[in-house]
């Protein structure tokens, strides 16, 4: 064989060779995303101030089992769900919108399956009993908190659940359509999902939204791994100044 021949087939070992790094790395990218973890940005305010825009998380999606909205492109394989795990009350988790399971949402797990949820004058109640919320401050923010807000403050209250989850929710108006509500029945084998920012969520209050069924969600929140504000992407290395890395790796 001619040296030129052999330097050949020794460049085309080494293409094939970086070709199969490649695809073994994409592979197991395709593995960590559909079974371990999944990577979602904060699009909107109303998780704030827990989520806030320009946020990336990371979603554990064994923490409740797997269902078809597990998989990418959501193929219709099986009903309900495999080595399911239980949402807990306080959970941050997202899940498919049921009137349209092509948009993923972030919300608050508040009510479980038997649960009697309603809000009155903004506090929020459980089986009758009104959650614990105490007074803590000011949050002064921007057009994210709600409609028009730009330069206003909301009101900062810390809720503590039933079962001892604590976190801290927005109050932007004591007028708004969501502070008053009827009382929620949540049905078997679903939950009720509420924002943080509870004056601008379109959560389990609105038919947007409503009951949530298990088999919907994707996974819990984990940590927040990235965040940037001012509108930029973390692409848009010229805008690193807006950076926000006292934010990166808290957990949820």
């Amino acid at each position: 064989m001619s040296q030129s021949a052999e330097n050949a087939k020794q460049e085309e070992g080494g293409l094939w060779e970086t070709v199969k790094v490649v695809l073994q790395a994409l592979a197991l990218a395709l593995v960590v995303r559909t079974i371990l973890f999944q990577p979602f940005n904060i699009p909107s305010g109303s998780m704030m101030s827990t989520l806030l825009v320009g946020d990336y998380i990371f979603v554990n999606k064994f923490s409740y089992g797997y269902s078809k909205y597990s998989v990418p492109f959501s193929p219709d394989l099986f009903d309900g769900r495999i080595w399911s795990g239980t949402p807990e009350r306080g959970d941050v988790a997202v899940f498919r919108l049921p009137t349209n399971t092509n948009l993923d949402y972030v919300k608050r797990v508040i009510g479980l399956p038997g649960d009697k949820i309603q809000v009155k004058e903004g506090a929020l109640f459980i089986n009758g009993e009104a959650v614990k919320r105490e007074p803590a401050g000011k949050f002064t923010g921007d057009s994210y908190i709600g409609a028009s807000a730009t330069g206003r403050s909301a009101d900062v209250y810390v809720e503590t659940l039933p079962n001892g989850v604590s976190y801290k929710t927005l109050d932007l108006t004591p007028f708004a359509d969501t502070d008053n509500t009827r009382e929620f029945v949540v049905p078997q084998g679903h939950y009720f999902m509420m924002g943080d920012n509870r004056d601008n969520s379109a959560d389990s209050r609105t038919r947007q939204v409503g009951f949530v069924p298990l088999e919907n969600f994707i996974g819990k929140a984990s940590v927040i791994f990235f965040s940037i504000g001012g509108d930029a992407s973390p692409w848009q290395v010229w805008k690193w100044a807006n950076l926000r890395p006292s934010r990166f790796f808290t957990g949820l």
